[in-house]
């Protein structure tokens, strides 16, 4: 179906939610009523795009008339140009969305090779995301983190809340590389650690029903580097999710009652990923028309410290600001990867 007539179907489409609107009753209205509400966008922009594409024509039959033809000229030229982008404006809002786009999330990130280094990097990674959140003043909560002996993390999650918030980061799911001279190191030889990240949508009660008899849940006593989080009380939980085998491990709280709270936040986050997942693995060509797999062993990043760069391998995007991208300045990465995203996705709508 060609874009005009798809947009002559979205218009119809609500013209009749308004009239259905006026007549419906009881649960209807609302259901009706939100539907209209995810148009309204849609239907604005297609009326600027109609507008935009009436003053075209009209300043391009103007060009036929020598009196007017200079003053057309400039018109013609504008709209001729604002066309498009409205066109493309509207095909990237008519791209089917992801459910869990406008999602808080959950972030994990664990040391992978490279052992104290690893730690260490994954320690200033996960720093870098806090940055970056509150840079968008979102919420950002630390839900567990173990502290390795030389301050790095043997591994770190964090809940990340807010609007869009898994839309912007869900392409951080895999492995990252660091290339750098560690601070243990005497010779001045550069190290090369991995860290893996996994960016999960924040799952509610009604998208998972975890069942109790599911469950087994184990209290241990909490630990930590030089003693921290070490009490006299088994408050740690360890929550495994029976059928799938998914264990989930919280001690950042000293209330058992709080770490398992959270423990089941990730486990439904985990259980949430891995049916999504499943899903992406039916639809084969939409997940090859999209930026990386989401495999978390796909080595999608590296931060090379010596020479001052972070290269993304998945768009062989490189920029030369690795200190500013460890602050939280990840914008350019994240919006190249969306672009990218949003171009695959329209080359595979067309086909």
């Amino acid at each position: 179906m060609s874009l005009p007539e798809k947009l002559d179907r979205l218009l119809l489409r609500a013209d009749e939610l308004r009239a259905a609107v006026n007549v419906a009753e009881g649960s209807r209205v609302g259901a009706l009523t939100k539907e209209l509400s995810d148009l309204e966008p849609l239907v604005d922009k297609v009326q600027e795009l109609r507008a935009a594409e009436r003053a075209r024509d009209e300043a391009e039959a103007m060009l036929a008339d020598p009196e007017l033809r200079e003053l057309a000229e400039a018109e013609y030229a504008q709209q001729k140009a604002v066309v498009p982008a409205l066109e493309r404006e509207l095909q990237l809002m008519l791209l089917p969305k992801d459910a869990a786009d406008e999602r808080s999330a959950i972030l994990e990130i664990r040391p992978a090779a490279g052992g104290d280094e690893a730690a260490l990097f994954a320690a200033e990674l996960f720093r870098a995301y806090q940055r970056y959140a509150e840079g968008r003043r979102w919420r950002f909560e630390v839900l567990d983190y173990d502290e390795s002996e030389l301050g790095g993390t043997r591994g770190a999650t964090a809940e990340v809340a807010g609007k869009g918030v898994f839309a912007r980061l869900k392409f951080e799911s895999g492995v990252h590389r660091v290339q750098r001279v560690p601070a243990t190191e005497t010779q001045g030889r550069i190290h090369t650690s991995t860290v893996t990240v996994a960016v999960l949508p924040e799952a509610e009660e009604v998208d998972i029903q975890v069942n109790d008899a599911d469950l087994r849940i184990d209290t241990y006593r909490a630990s930590g580097a030089g003693g921290q989080h070490v009490n006299k009380t088994d408050s740690a939980v360890r929550i495994t999710h029976i059928p799938t085998g998914t264990v989930v491990a919280m001690q950042e709280e000293r209330s058992q009652h709080k770490n398992r709270a959270k423990a089941m936040k990730v486990l439904r986050a985990r259980l949430y990923d891995a049916q999504r997942s499943a899903l992406d693995s039916s639809r084969a060509g939409e997940r090859r028309a999209q930026v990386g797999t989401g495999d978390r062993s796909e080595r999608i990043r590296t931060y090379n410290f010596p020479q001052g760069r972070v290269t993304d391998h998945r768009i062989g995007l490189t920029l030369h600001k690795v200190e500013r991208v460890m602050l939280g300045e990840f914008d350019e990465l994240f919006d190249a990867l969306i672009a990218e995203d949003q171009a695959a996705r329209l080359a595979a709508e067309a086909l």
